[in-house]
């Protein structure tokens, strides 16, 4: 069976324009949470979709669920989300193999819960190359240079452009590959890990490449807020006006990019 996972477990306040986590501000007229699970329903190749939900939060989370008509108990699923991203995702194996059981073929989608503008075309590509290689990771090549600083004052080197990609998600795993290597790890292993990926890196098992977009963007500052906001075509809040023109002008290079990803790549 193939299992998405919607990590949501953070507090996500980052931002300061709400009280509340950041998945769950409002992108148009939903959620940023509710577009993320609508694009992974729209996956034929997931069979059940988990969420993992800050422990304060799994309540209202569970009434977006039937505000916005998702209340499928057979299709979506809430657990309680951990302490850091990668608790997150084995409290969900955890779930999923006490209500599946274990198998070989079973695989793990993992997905921010603040990366709404996923394609179909990623997900179903993180899927193939998880059942072929065990473990894949979206990314797009880094298009600026990368300076390496160990003290924050000086350069200490600048690795070659050509060999550099910045990271997106989904990040896809054979569920069995991932809880071995994992179980391999030291604590002091397990305390540095940034994501899941790292776990197979950290132990020398290979994990295949799949192209991202620039339209996946992750909303973690309120300039992601207002690109997403223009991506969707939303009403979009006040910037400073240090922000406002530049940030215009990414958003809507994004937007041209993502109606052009939408219509060749999905």
């Amino acid at each position: 069976m193939v299992f998405g996972a919607i990590l949501a477990g953070g507090s996500g306040t980052r931002m300061h324009i709400s009280n509340m986590p950041k998945q769950f501000l409002p992108l148009d007229e939903k959620p940023i949470i509710i577009h993320t699970l609508e694009k992974l329903l729209m996956c034929t190749k997931i069979d059940v979709i988990y969420i993992g939900v800050n422990p304060a939060w799994l309540g209202y989370m569970s009434d977006l669920l039937e505000k916005y008509e998702l209340d499928f108990e057979d299709k979506i699923k809430l657990v309680l989300g951990g302490k850091n991203r990668n608790d997150t995702i084995f409290n969900i194996i955890n779930d999923i193999e006490k209500t599946y059981g274990e198998s070989e073929d079973n695989i793990i989608v993992t997905h921010d819960a603040v990366r709404p503008f996923v394609t179909l075309r990623i997900l179903d590509e993180n899927i193939e190359n998880a059942i072929t290689y065990g473990a894949c990771d979206t990314v797009v090549p880094a298009v600026d240079t990368i300076v390496v600083s160990q003290d924050a004052q000086q350069i200490d080197s600048i690795p070659d452009r050509s060999m550099m990609y910045q990271g997106q998600t989904p990040q896809t795993f054979k569920i069995n590959i991932l809880k071995e290597l994992y179980s391999q790890l030291k604590p002091s292993e397990k305390n540095i890990l940034t994501d899941a990926c790292k776990i197979c890196v950290m132990k020398g098992a290979p994990v295949k490449l799949v192209k991202g977009n620039s339209s996946n963007i992750k909303i973690t500052t309120i300039s992601d807020y207002k690109i997403a906001q223009f991506l969707v075509g939303g009403n979009v809040v006040e910037l400073e006006e240090n922000d406002r023109w530049l940030t215009i002008f990414i958003s809507l290079l994004l937007h041209s990019s993502f109606l052009l990803s939408m219509k060749i790549l999905t």
